[in-house]
C-alpha cells in the first residue's frame, strides 16, 4: 500500500507539473517560479482541509447566537440568511465593511480577504497595460503583495484584457456600486489563499492568453489561453465567493481545480449559461480529494443546462439553494465524489425527460451504487426526482457537512437577495 500510496503521490505531481508548465508558457525562469508557488500552495490546501463536526459545530452556535440577538432587538430584518443577516441588518454597514469577513459560512468561512489591511478605493476602470496597470486600476489593486480591502469609487464597467490574476489576501468588495466585469478576460484565482468576491456582476467572458500579465509587483509571465471562466480556483484554499450575478461566459462560470479546498459558494445568481460549476480537475487527479466546498443560498435561474455543480473526488455540501431552471440535470458527477444535498428547492423543468436532478457522468451504475450521494430535506417539484446512492449514514457525509441546513421551506426566503444586491427584485443593501 505504501508504494501505491508514493506512485499516486508521484502521478499527481508530475500532473501539477504539468499543469503549471501549460498555465505558464516557456522560460525556464517562469517554470521555476510557479513551481515554487505550487509547491506553496499544495503545503496550504492541504493545512486546510477541515474537521467537519468543528465546521458544523462553529456555524450552528453562530446561528443561534443571531436568532437569539434578533430576538433581543439588535436586529430589525432577519431572513434567517445567517450572511446577510450578520452585516446587512446594520444601518451602518458602509462604515464597518470589513465586518464582512466574519460573516462567513461553510468550508470557506475562514477566508478573510483583506480584512487585516488598508482599503484601496478602484477609480479607474481601464485595463490597458496588463504589464504595467495603471494606479487606481482593479489590476493594480488585486496584484499588490499586502492586503487589501479593494472598494469602487462609483458604478463602472472594466474590460479586461487579459486574465486578472489575484494575490493573496484580498477582498473585491462593490457593495453600494454596480460595477460588471464583461466582454472580456475576467478572474483567475491560482495558487494563492484568502480571497473573498463580493457583488460583483461577472458576464461574458472570453478566452485570453498567449500574452504576458502581471500576478504581483516583482513578477509577470507568459499566460496561455484562457478558457473563458467567470471565476477560475486553481490549486487555492480559503476562498468565498458571495452575492455575485453570473451568466453567459465561454467557459464555466465557477470552476475550481487542482486541489483547491475551503471555499465557500454562496448567494450568487446564476443564469443564461450551459456548464455552470466544475469542481474537480480529472478523474485521474486525486489530489482533488481534498477538495471541500460549500454551494449554499444561491440561485440558479433561467437559462441553466447543467453543473450546478459537477463534481469530482472531494466533499460537496449542496445546501438551502433554489433551482429554478435546468435543462439536462442540476447536479453530477465522476470520479466517487460524496454529495450532501440538504434543505434545497428543486423546480423541474416541464421536459419530461429532464425530471432527475442527478447525472452519473459517464459510469455504469455497478461503480456509482456505492459513491455516497443523499437528499436530505429536499423539496422536490414538478416531478424533480433525487437518485441517492451509497450509506444511508456514513463517515463521508460528515466530511461533506459544513453548516446546519434550514427547512426548503424558508428557501424562497433565503435566496431572495441572491446576486448583486439592489440590483434586481428590488432589494437594497
Amino acid at each position: 500500500m505504501a508504494v501505491v500510496n508514493q506512485l499516486v503521490f508521484r502521478y499527481s505531481f508530475l500532473l501539477l507539473l504539468i499543469a503549471v508548465v501549460a498555465t505558464t508558457g516557456a522560460s525556464q525562469e517562469e517554470m521555476e517560479s510557479n513551481l515554487s508557488r505550487a509547491k506553496e500552495s499544495e503545503a496550504l490546501n492541504e493545512s486546510a482541509v477541515q474537521n467537519p463536526e468543528e465546521v458544523v459545530s462553529m456555524v450552528e452556535m453562530s446561528m443561534r447566537n443571531s436568532t437569539e440577538r434578533r430576538k433581543l432587538g439588535f436586529f430589525s430584518c432577519g431572513t434567517g440568511n445567517p450572511i446577510d443577516d450578520c452585516w446587512r441588518c446594520d444601518p451602518n454597514w458602509q462604515k464597518n465593511r470589513k465586518r464582512l469577513a466574519d460573516c462567513g459560512i461553510g468550508f470557506g468561512r475562514n477566508a478573510i480577504g483583506g480584512r487585516d489591511g488598508r482599503f484601496y478605493m478602484v477609480t479607474d476602470s481601464g485595463d490597458d497595460d496588463p504589464v504595467n496597470p495603471r494606479p487606481g486600476t482593479l489590476r493594480h489593486a488585486v496584484i499588490q503583495d499586502e492586503p487589501l480591502w479593494i472598494v469602487f469609487k462609483s458604478d463602472m464597467g472594466i474590460k479586461l484584457k487579459q486574465e486578472l490574476i489575484m494575490n493573496s489576501f484580498k477582498t473585491i468588495d462593490a457593495r453600494g456600486v454596480n460595477v460588471h466585469i464583461a466582454n472580456g478576460a475576467c478572474i483567475t484565482i491560482q495558487y494563492v489563499t484568502n480571497v473573498i468576491i463580493h457583488g460583483l456582476h461577472i458576464h461574458d467572458c472570453k478566452p485570453t492568453g498567449n500574452a504576458l500579465v502581471r500576478s504581483s509587483p516583482s513578477h509577470y509571465g507568459w499566460r496561455t489561453m484562457a478558457d473563458g471562466d467567470a471565476i477560475s480556483i486553481f490549486g487555492s484554499s480559503h476562498i468565498w465567493v458571495d452575492h455575485n450575478s453570473l451568466s453567459n461566459c465561454a467557459d464555466g462560470l465557477v470552476d475550481a481545480v487542482m486541489g483547491s479546498t475551503a471555499i465557500t459558494i454562496s448567494n450568487n445568481y446564476f443564469t443564461h449559461h450551459n456548464e455552470v460549476m466544475l469542481l474537480g480537475h480529472s478523474d485521474s487527479y486525486t489530489k482533488d480529494k481534498q477538495m471541500q466546498v460549500t454551494i449554499a443560498y444561491n440561485h440558479f435561474g433561467e437559462g441553466l443546462i447543467q453543473r450546478m455543480p459537477r463534481c469530482r473526488h472531494g466533499y460537496f455540501h449542496v445546501v438551502n439553494n433554489d433551482y429554478t431552471h435546468w435543462e439536462m440535470y442540476a447536479i453530477g458527477g465522476s470520479a466517487n465524489p460524496t454529495i450532501n444535498s440538504q434543505g434545497n428547492r428543486y423546480l423541474a423543468p416541464a421536459n419530461p425527460f429532464a425530471k432527475e436532478v442527478t447525472k452519473r457522468v459517464e459510469t455504469a451504475a455497478s461503480k456509482w451504487h456505492g459513491w455516497n450521494w443523499r437528499s436530505e430535506g429536499d423539496l422536490l417539484l414538478n416531478g424533480a426526482y433525487f437518485i441517492p446512492s451509497g450509506a444511508g449514514a456514513s463517515t463521508s457525509y460528515a466530511r461533506a457537512s459544513s453548516l446546519g441546513a434550514k427547512s426548503s421551506s424558508m428557501v424562497g426566503s433565503i435566496t431572495s437577495g441572491a446576486g448583486v444586491l439592489g440590483c434586481r427584485r428590488g432589494h437594497q443593501c
